[in-house]
Formats: structure tokens, sequence, C-alpha cells
């Protein structure tokens, strides 16, 4: 059992931390902002300040398939949600019946528990911080890497971590979880080590969210998926804790015109032209229109040209590769991702680091990589089609990927079976491929969808976006 510290208590650290823990080993969590959870929802809504997580207060939803990881290895983190007031929703009870053909046999799989970002990580915290075999430290900055002789050529050998006031705390392996913003390719490269390879660039999108409060308990009906694409745009209407919900519009970044949803009553005039998500707006407001860009593409890999840049290290989550948040796969990849180095650990001890290095780079690439991959080629044809919209043309792309793609979703919204199949697809419990290698669905896909407006969900066109937005 190994002495392992883990940097960064975002909700993939937390989870990483206590999975570790439950296999015996000794996990010390270093948390750079400094204050804690606290156990009260609205409290940790409205007061706990959390500046290292740009993303802390926008919009998120738990996929059915973080649940059914989260059951079955973490019970006790759902079970915290739900005391903090999480909501247990099923996507298919959500729908209209004439939409999805009532209730079937397996509709179960697509459960989940879900609630706003800063309840979902308090209540992980909450769990973490009773699991034995886990400490938090919050408040505790890492300025640099602690490195012993090399064990492969001029790969640093990580041996801990240096912390602000240069205090020096050691660990036998350590577990970057920083998100986004995590700074361990330039500490690598300050060791003496070659940079991560990095795979870096500006996602494209902008959101422009806001989020809401039921007055009498209630939740509004869920007319379409919880993901709608329309011209120039996308609306996420997501359930989330306590009776509230959050509803968000992604555009593309470099649309000015669309710029003017900052503004409170062009963003409330703007989602009253769409029929399947106006209700969504008509309660109390608990914020303002919150906006975030700046959202990047990044991924890292640690073997280059076959070699490991570092022993010693790992990183999992956001802090090895993130993308657009609009498809909600972040947490459920790092989930996986935590998994993989729970199992690792259990046939390769960090005594072991070369090996532990490059079989994580293995599994990594086999297992979450085509996950990133494929979240990453969606987000850049929908950015190049709404990119198109802005310039009143219809985008045209060579990939039968992308025509698939667009043909499931339209085929959904008319067909029970393609409806489930999308679902799984969205929920992360299937690949595009499992899906349409059912017998008949390709077909039914196509049927269906192939000819199928490009937006298939009533909605405003361009100029009448615009001129709500500017009215």
């Amino acid at each position: 059992m190994a002495e392992i510290l883990v940097l960064g208590a975002g909700l993939n650290g937390l989870v990483t931390a206590m999975l570790l823990a439950q296999d015996g080993h000794s996990v010390t969590i270093l948390e750079r902002d400094q204050a804690a959870p606290g156990d009260d929802a609205e409290n940790v809504w409205q007061r706990w300040q959390r500046p290292g997580v740009n993303q802390f207060r926008q919009l998120h939803f738990m996929l059915p398939r973080w649940r059914a990881l989260m059951q079955h290895e973490l019970q006790a983190v759902l079970d915290q949600v739900i005391a903090f007031g999480g909501t247990r929703v099923n996507v298919f009870d959500e729908l209209p019946p004439d939409l999805t053909g009532g209730r079937r046999d397996g509709d179960d799989r697509f459960d989940t528990v879900t609630a706003r970002r800063p309840i979902l990580e308090a209540a992980a915290a909450a769990v973490a911080q009773r699991t034995h075999g886990v400490s938090i430290r919050r408040g505790v900055t890492v300025t640099g890497l602690l490195t012993g002789r090399s064990l492969v050529g001029a790969a640093p050998h990580v041996t801990g971590v240096v912390v602000d006031g240069g205090a020096v705390l050691r660990a036998e392996l350590v577990v970057d979880a920083t998100g986004r913003r995590s700074p361990i390719a330039a500490m690598i490269e300050s060791a003496g080590g070659r940079r991560p390879h990095e795979e870096r660039e500006d996602s494209g999108f902008v959101y422009y969210a806001r989020h809401f409060r039921s007055p009498d308990g209630s939740r509004p009906a869920a007319l379409g998926t919880l993901l709608q694409h329309f011209d120039s745009l996308s609306i996420l209407t997501l359930p989330c804790d306590n009776d509230t919900w959050g509803v968000g519009f992604i555009t593309s970044a470099r649309d000015k015109q669309l710029r003017g949803l900052r503004d409170t009553s062009a963003w409330q005039a703007a989602l009253k032209l769409y029929p399947t998500a106006a209700h969504w707006g008509e309660a109390e407001p608990i914020t303002d229109v919150q906006v975030i860009a700046g959202i990047e593409d990044r991924y890292h890999r640690f073997v280059v040209d076959g070699e490991p840049v570092v022993t010693g290290l790992v990183a999992v989550g956001d802090a090895w590769a993130c993308t657009n948040p609009s498809l909600g796969r972040g947490a459920s990849i790092g989930m996986l991702h935590a998994c993989a180095l729970r199992d690792l650990l259990r046939d390769v001890s960090p005594d072991q680091p070369e090996k532990l290095v490059r079989r994580f780079d293995e599994i990594t690439e086999s297992t979450v990589t085509p996950l990133y991959r494929m979240t990453l080629a969606f987000d850049r044809h929908r950015l190049n089609e709404i990119a198109a919209d802005v310039t009143g043309q219809t985008y045209r792309t060579s990939d039968a990927g992308w025509a698939m793609t667009k043909a499931l979703y339209a085929a959904a919204l008319r067909d029970p079976d393609v409806l489930r199949g999308y679902a799984s697809v969205m929920s992360m419990l299937s690949t595009p491929q499992e899906v349409l290698a059912a017998p008949g669905m390709a077909g039914k896909v196509l049927t269906l969808g192939a000819n199928a407006p490009q937006y298939p969900t009533p909605g405003p066109n361009r100029a009448e976006l615009l001129s709500a937005i500017v009215g």
C-alpha cells in the first residue's frame, strides 16, 4: 500500500482519493482554495467560493454512466448528494410518452442523480472527509515537484511536491487532479524534463446560463432532449437539486451578434422563442446571466516518442484532457479514469515507476482517449455548423460520421427505439457504433433521419433570434 498525494479537491480528485483509499492506500488531497464547503446546501450555493474553478456555478448534469459507476464504487457519495437535496432523474421519465412510447424494461439504465456543481462537490467532500485513509488539506498551493534520481533517461522521478513556504511533502505517487488549469506540464519542465505532449485550442464556444427555483416543488416538463440544437445555438435544460434547474444557451464565441445574451432581458426574450424550452424560464431566477468563455480543449500525454517524460506522477480527468462541457461527459470520463488508475495499482505498485507510467498511458489511450476524441469531433462539427448558420449557409462535410450523427438525432425525435439508442450514446452507456450495430437500427436511422430538416425541433430563424435580442 502506498503513500499517495492527490493534487486538487474537485470532484475527480475526491473520487480518485476515495477509490485509492478503499484499496488501502494512504491518500492526502492538497487543495489550493482555502474554504471548505460546509454541510448546508443553500450556504454551499450562496457562499462557498472556489476561485480555482471558473465553471463552479455554471450548468452541470451528471450522466447515467456516472451514476452507474458511483452506485457500484461509491454509493455513499450518491446517498450524500441526495441528502443535500440532489435529484433522482430518469431522462426517459422526463420526456412525453408520445416521444418515448412509454416506460419499458431496461429504461432504469437511464436513472441518474444530479445537482448543481457546488452541491455535488460538497457531497463528495463530506464523504471523503470521513473515508478512512483520506486526508484533505485546503489552502495549500503546490509550487513545484520534488524529484529524486532519474530512473528513465532524463525524465524526472517525482518523489513528492513543494508547497508554498517551501515545505516538502513526500509521496510514492503524485496524482494530478487539478483540472483544466493544471500547472503540471510547466512543473515537469521546470524539474528538467520534457513537457508532456499537449494538444490545446480554444473550444470556440461560450455559455450564457441562468438558474431558476420552483415556487411549488414542481419541475418543468421536458418537451425535448436535455441538449437541443437550433439555428445558430444550442440550449441546455437541466434538472438540479432542491427544486432548482439550469438553462443555458451555447453559442459560438465568434458570434458577436449573440453577445447580447449577456443581458437578462435579451436572454429571457430569446428563450421565449423556443417552444420546447421557453417554459423552463418561467420561474424565480436565482442567478443573473452567467457567462463562461475561453473554454479550452486540452489533451496531455506523458509518454512521448515511446518514452515517459516523468515517473512517479500521473494525471486523471480534466488534468489529463478536457473539452467543451456541453455534452456533460467530464465527470463520467474522470470516474472511468480514476477506476482505471485504482485497478492498475492493484497490479503495478508505485515502486515500479516506469512500468506504472507506461501501463497507465496504454490504459488511458485505450479506455478514455477515444471518448475524448469522439467528443472533440462532435464539437468541431457543431462549431462549423453554427458558423455556417451565421452566414446563412448550410454546413457541408464529407465526414459520413457527422451525417449519421445528425440523422440519429433527428430520427430519435420520431421513433422510440432510436430515441433509446440516442439516449444511450448521450448517457455514455454505449458508443454510436454499438447502437448502430443493433439489428435494423442503421436502416431505421437513415430512413427517418437522413432527409430530416437540419433542425427538426421548432425554433426561430436567425433573423427572429437577433430581433428578440436587440428588441
